[in-house]
């Protein structure tokens, strides 16, 4: 049977989204250690953007730089893509990172998802949510309503593990300072990462390092990892979580239950869903951009949900192709 054009994103979606993906961390890259994170977010959002533009698909962007960024650029509601394949969803973070990239810190990504058109969670600007992710073996057995200690031990017991062998990880937030003590009074390690808590959740849900990830950050990024947990096989719930009584009131108002617990298919309701990220700066899950004076080396993570594959990309480039990516 054939599918029908313009509906649903096929297994050919794939390498295109990590030339994507390369393309904003080859020239976001440029700036780490530079101290300046605006002018690496700009520069990855101008190349994310023209490559995103030579990508098979109509796109809509509802995850996108977004109001809080006040971004030109990737905003929520634009068009994207050639416009001659599927009809789909677009999240997007050129740099889920940018204070790691312009200190040199470790973990910062480039990050693009896509998913069947209206299967992404609207979060109506609510911007910020408790999240817990922990991959496939616990995936049954947790919920973001009981008590965090209860959680660690269900995580031990899926795992096969002592709970002083469980790892959590953690943003560094002054907020996080009750979590914390939650965690290490029912004797689990944490590890705190700085920024970037898409390349968290997806640690926790692959088991790369850490066994799960709590705490509060960013809705969009809730989003974007909810379609490579899809792959993993393993789960984020969230709450939102509004900062203000403005924000409250206007996800009130837009209809949402604040007490929900969101779960992976509410967060993303396609089964069939795409997640690409390129390392920008070295991390636990992927390497850095590598610029050296014949060539420039990639590694990108891409995956699949409806076949559950993940690939692990290195490439290699030659710098005289990029012309004005790489100026300064």
């Amino acid at each position: 049977m054939t599918t029908p054009a313009n509906t649903a994103p096929d297994r050919n979606l794939a390498l295109e989204l990590v030339r994507v993906t390369e393309a904003a961390a080859i020239a976001g890259g440029r700036w780490v250690g530079a101290g300046d994170k605006n002018r690496a977010d700009g520069a990855a959002v101008d190349a994310m953007r023209s490559f995103m533009d030579t990508v098979r698909m109509d796109g809509t962007v509802v995850i996108g730089e977004g109001e809080k960024d006040e971004a030109p650029m990737l905003f929520n509601g634009e068009s994207v893509g050639d416009g001659t394949g599927p009809d789909v969803d677009v999240a997007v973070d050129p740099i889920d990172g940018t204070r790691l990239t312009a200190l040199g810190y470790n973990n910062a990504l480039a990050v693009f998802a896509v998913a069947e058109k209206g299967s992404m969670y609207d979060p109506s600007a609510v911007f910020y949510m408790e999240k817990m992710v922990v991959g496939p073996e616990a995936a049954e057995y947790v919920d973001l309503r009981l008590p965090v200690e209860q959680n660690i031990k269900l995580v031990a017991k899926a795992l096969g593990k002592p709970v002083n062998q469980v790892t959590v990880c953690v943003l560094e937030r002054p907020r996080h300072e009750p979590l914390v003590q939650e965690i290490r009074a029912a004797g689990a390690r944490v590890k705190f990462i700085m920024d970037g808590d898409v390349a968290g959740a997806i640690a926790a849900a692959r088991g790369a390092g850490v066994d799960m990830l709590l705490g509060t950050g960013g809705t969009p990024e809730g989003i974007i990892a909810a379609c490579a947990v899809k792959a993993t096989g393993g789960m984020i719930q969230g709450r939102l979580a509004p900062t203000d009584d403005a924000e409250k009131q206007k996800a009130l108002d837009a209809g949402h239950d604040l007490d929900r617990v969101l779960r992976t298919d509410d967060l993303v309701t396609s089964d069939n869903c795409y997640f690409a990220a390129t390392g920008i700066t070295d991390g636990d899950l992927l390497k850095g951009v590598r610029y050296q004076h014949h060539r420039i080396f990639t590694e990108s993570i891409v995956m699949r949900s409806t076949s559950g594959t993940v690939r692990i990309v290195e490439a290699e480039h030659r710098p005289e192709k990029w012309g004005r990516w790489l100026e300064d």
